[in-house]
């Protein structure tokens, strides 16, 4: 036996996972497509897949004014990274085997070219996504993840049927304005980040929090964080780093049980 007290590990020498950087456009593009499959995997298994609806954007590293997107009518639990699909600002496909869904496009190409800081753009018709954007509200600073979202996301207040118009995609890129989310009434939600991680998980926290505040509501009458507490939240929380750090499990589960899909 021995008195002595293990010694704490030098920082140094712990893992600590942070976005990688790249000089190679390819290696670049290879992992943003990576990304992108793991996400559109872990939305098949949280139920946001609705039919042929839902989508996730990815801007090329070298051609800023096209995207990578899964192609239409190819299941998310399915994909991997051959199946993917490159289509130009305009929704023409000029890579893949596949059409892409012109409707969801059209939202996600006049983000992207509003928001030149923005790398993915996500939109999916989750349930309570849906429920909240029923009744047309924006979430409420009631709990510490609702938080992130206090003050940074807005409410696109008017429905007019699928969004195929080029002015009314325009609209909601407006809307969104330097905000990470925005509730398209009647419709769902819709989050962006600097990478496919961020943008996955503020969609993935926001549909929960949806959740929450639909229960909490049904439950009784939420209590309120202060708005100076809020604030001071969301600037603890509501980094696209800190999304980026949060998702991590969630992409390494899914690419270590779900090797094929790199292919």
């Amino acid at each position: 036996m021995t008195d002595t007290a293990p010694q704490p590990v030098p920082p140094d020498r712990l893992h600590f996972a942070l976005p990688p950087t790249f000089e190679d456009p390819a290696e670049e593009r290879r992992h943003r497509k990576e990304r992108l499959v793991v996400a559109l995997r872990a939305f098949a298994e949280l139920g946001f897949e609705d039919g042929v609806s839902g989508h996730i954007t990815v801007r090329d590293p070298e051609l800023p004014d096209h995207f990578w997107v899964n192609p239409f009518g190819v299941p998310f639990r399915h994909l991997t990274v051959g199946e993917l699909i490159l289509a130009n600002q305009h929704g023409a496909v000029v890579e893949g085997r596949h059409h892409v869904n012109q409707a969801a496009f059209t939202i996600h190409a006049h983000v992207h070219t509003a928001r030149p800081d923005v790398t993915a753009v996500v939109h999916s018709h989750s349930t309570y996504g849906r429920a909240l954007a029923a009744l047309g509200e924006r979430l409420e600073p009631i709990t510490q993840d609702a938080c992130a979202f206090y003050e940074d996301h807005a409410l696109f207040d008017a429905y007019t049927g699928v969004v195929v118009d080029e002015a009314q995609a325009r609209r909601i890129a407006v809307v969104l304005g330097a905000y990470k989310a925005v509730v398209l009434r009647n419709h769902g939600l819709l989050t962006v980040g600097e990478t496919v991680d961020a943008a996955a998980w503020w969609f993935m926290t926001m549909e929960k929090s949806c959740q929450v505040q639909l229960s909490a509501k049904a439950a009784g009458k939420p209590v309120w964080i202060t708005h100076e507490d809020a604030l001071a939240t969301r600037e603890q929380l509501g980094h696209d780093l800190v999304a980026w750090i949060n998702y991590q499990p969630t992409y390494e589960r899914i690419a270590r049980d779900n090797s094929e899909l790199f292919d």
